[in-house]
C-alpha cells in the first residue's frame, strides 16, 4: 500500500534558511555550497558574487526537485541527531592500560586525555580531507583551462 504524503508548498521550501560553507577557491575566487542541499553550489570572483550565485542555485535546486516530486531536505538544525556528549565503547584491557597510564603521564584523567587524543585525530582528518579536496578543484582547474 502507497501512502500518499501531502507536501507543503513550494513557496515554503523557498523560505527556509540554509547554513552555506565558503571556501575560497584554489584558481581564485570562492566556491559555496548548500551541504544539506546535496549537488547545490556554486562559484563567484568575490563573497557577495557567490553569495548570489549560490540563492539562484539554491532556487532552481529546489524548483528542479519540487517538480520531479523528489524530497526536498530541511535545513541541517532540523535535520541532525541529536547528541549527548556520552557514548561506551569496549576496548581491550591491555588498550584501557596503556591509555590510563599515559593519561597518568600526562597529568589528566583518562577522560579528559581521550576527548584530546579524539579531538586530534579527526583534526588530522579533517585537515588531510580539506588537502584532498583543494587538490581535486586545482586539478579541475587545470583541466578545465586545457584547450579541447
Amino acid at each position: 500500500m502507497v501512502t500518499n504524503i501531502e507536501r507543503k508548498p513550494l513557496e515554503y521550501y523557498l523560505s527556509l534558511k540554509y547554513p552555506v560553507s565558503i571556501e575560497e577557491a584554489p584558481e581564485g575566487g570562492y566556491f559555496i555550497q548548500i551541504k544539506d542541499l546535496p549537488g547545490c553550489y556554486a562559484q563567484g570572483e568575490t563573497i557577495d558574487e557567490a553569495m548570489e550565485m549560490i540563492e539562484e542555485a539554491r532556487q532552481l535546486w529546489m524548483e528542479s526537485m519540487y517538480e520531479d516530486g523528489n524530497e526536498i531536505p530541511l535545513p541541517g538544525n532540523e535535520n541532525k541527531k541529536q547528541y549527548s556528549g556520552k557514548f561506551n565503547v569496549r576496548i581491550p584491557k591491555s588498550l584501557h592500560q596503556k591509555l590510563d597510564k599515559m593519561a597518568e603521564q600526562e597529568g589528566v584523567s583518562l577522560n579528559h586525555y581521550l576527548v584530546s587524543a579524539l579531538s586530534r585525530a579527526v583534526g588530522q582528518k579533517e585537515t588531510t580531507k580539506k588537502q584532498t579536496k583543494q587538490e581535486t578543484c586545482r586539478l579541475n582547474a587545470k583541466l578545465n583551462q586545457r584547450p579541447i
